[in-house]
């Protein structure tokens, strides 16, 4: 008896509410035996899960996910890989592709794979911006963690040039700050700054963000990545706070008239559309009687063109003159890091700070933090000689952004050293790792917690011999409030796998953004402790004349 083929069924769900998932999507779903998704995903989709196997994981195995989902496959069996917005966008569709093709996959004797589109994100942030993917547009994600940055730059760069309306995916990340910024220094070299900026976040889910700004000012804004940035082209504008890329209509009609000058017939000639490829180049290779174009030339058209963007002020700077063009701007990243001399010691060297204002030089620019770190900016596209050269000079080089950061107290100039290693262990396995937001794990060497563990998201106090765990400090605002104590006593080698506990099922579960005092309350517990509300302080009058 021949075993029964599988199927795979690639969905986009669209992004994300239930009345923008199409039919097919839906019964694609109903119909699967096994359902394999980043666990944001399986969130959004829950209610409409009934008796499938769910597979969930992180961020960054979609390759794992693609691959199980082949497996079961061959197993028989339906499976549903899905992915917000089009699969096929950014999406598992591909990389699915790539690992049948891996196993010499055969569409006739293999495993069956249906790809069933959604609506993508340029689609469902245009219609909360207005209408401004109404020309021309294109999309390009800032990630590179597969794509070289180089690459990355030139497509935008391009894009930039032709004049498209252009919707950034994966715009900033915790680690990846720096590439936003250099996108909008490359499109301000080609684009006037008040040209029309629209930041959509989480379209159609609970924490929608609509927000309307220009290129010169979309930085002032929050940017992660369920942001996506749409970037209007030299026609779009901003009418009562919608945003709108003309199709260029007006340039035939007459739109606030009910009849129009030209005729059903005439609409299509070489005299109705002057600006045509028909009426710059006739049947004869010259130009129209009736238009008022220049000579046809390559040099005279890029002069026009030239003047032409100068005159709206996208470019400045002069125009092409016989052979001398002028030089290309160059683009350097600027590589941002935090430095330190160590998780317990505090002390930089004279060799040291030597170091680093070595590496700055004159144009980068050095910022010491509350946290003991100083943050050091270089603008370079060789960030791993700086991190060579950093690691030589025995400095401790961290990640800046929504990532894990251990801070630990001085250990009273080292003399109580006891958990110096446990803070050295914390920061060797969880130092730097992605955070829905900023994750600080505060470590005090003794009961009195000087350096204020018991403020942080995470806080741990070596006493009597042992470790106080706290959880869910919030250190600033109208309500701020110590951390919980959580468990007193907690053996040395148990803390750190208890601490990685507790960042797992916050990495996991939280909601983009979320800061962990909020999710811990919203979830009850985590890791097995429990969340107590926190009883906010009582402000009593004081006696008049006091």
């Amino acid at each position: 008896m021949r075993e029964a083929k599988g199927k795979l069924l690639v969905i986009g769900f669209g992004p994300g509410a239930f009345e923008h998932i199409t039919e097919r999507a839906r019964q694609a779903i109903e119909e699967s035996e096994v359902v394999i998704g980043y666990n944001t995903y399986v969130d959004l989709i829950r209610g409409l899960l009934t008796n499938q196997e769910v597979v969930r994981t992180g961020m960054t195995e979609e390759v794992s996910r693609a691959q199980e989902a082949v497996r079961q496959a061959e197993k028989g069996k339906k499976v549903a890989v899905i992915s917000s917005g089009d699969s096929g966008v950014y999406g598992m569709a591909g990389l699915v592709y790539e690992v049948l093709i891996e196993k010499q996959w055969d569409p006739e004797t293999g495993v069956e794979i249906e790809v069933i589109p959604g609506i993508s994100a340029i689609n469902s942030c245009a219609s909360l911006l207005g209408a401004p993917v109404m020309h021309d547009a294109c999309t390009i994600s800032l990630s590179d963690h597969l794509t070289p940055w180089d690459v990355i730059a030139r497509r935008v760069e391009a894009a930039a040039s032709g004049d498209f309306v252009i919707a950034l995916y994966n715009p900033r990340s915790g680690r990846r700050t720096r590439q936003i910024v250099e996108t909008q220094r490359i499109l301000l070299n080609y684009r006037s700054p008040e040209t029309p900026v629209g930041l959509v976040k989480s379209a159609y889910r609970d924490r929608e963000q609509v927000v309307l700004t220009t290129l010169g000012r979309m930085l002032d804004h929050d940017i992660g990545m369920l942001t996506t940035v749409i970037i209007g082209n030299s026609a779009t504008f901003v009418y009562h706070g919608k945003m709108v890329t003309p199709r260029g209509y007006q340039r035939k009609y007459t739109l606030d008239a009910l009849e129009q000058q030209l005729e059903l017939h005439e609409r299509l000639q070489v005299e109705a559309e002057p600006w045509s490829l028909n009426a710059v180049i006739s049947p004869e290779n010259t130009l129209p009687q009736q238009t008022d174009a220049f000579e046809l030339n390559p040099a005279a058209l890029a002069l026009e063109a030239l003047r032409t963007l100068e005159t709206k002020g996208i470019i400045s700077g002069g125009y092409i003159s016989g052979d001398q063009v002028p030089a290309q701007k160059m683009q350097i990243s600027i590589f941002e890091v935090g430095v330190a001399p160590g998780i317990a010691s505090k002390k930089f060297s004279a060799r040291q700070m030597t170091a680093l204002a070595e590496l700055a030089g004159e144009s980068g620019e050095m910022e010491y933090t509350p946290h003991h770190q100083i943050i050091l900016r270089v603008p370079t596209d060789e960030p791993s000689e700086i991190v060579s050269r950093l690691k030589s000079e025995k400095l401790l080089v961290f990640p800046i952004g929504d990532v894990v950061q251990i801070k630990a107290c001085d250990f009273c100039n080292l003399e109580k050293g006891e958990a110096i290693p446990v803070a050295e262990q914390l920061n060797l396995r969880m130092g730097g790792l992605k955070t829905p937001k900023e994750f600080m794990v505060g470590l005090n060497g003794c009961a009195m917690a000087c350096y204020g563990a018991a403020l942080e998201d995470v806080g741990i106090i070596f006493r009597k011999g042992a470790y106080d765990l706290f959880l869910g400090g919030k250190k600033t605002g109208r309500n701020a409030h110590p951390a919980q104590l959580v468990a007193e006593g907690i053996p040395a080698e148990q803390i750190v796998p208890t601490v990685e506990r507790i960042f797992r099922q916050y990495a996991e579960q939280a909601h983009p953004n979320e800061r962990f005092h909020k999710f811990f309350k919203r979830v009850g517990s985590v890791a097995g402790f429990q969340h107590r509300e926190h009883a906010p302080q009582i402000a009593v009058d004081g006696v008049c004349g006091s």
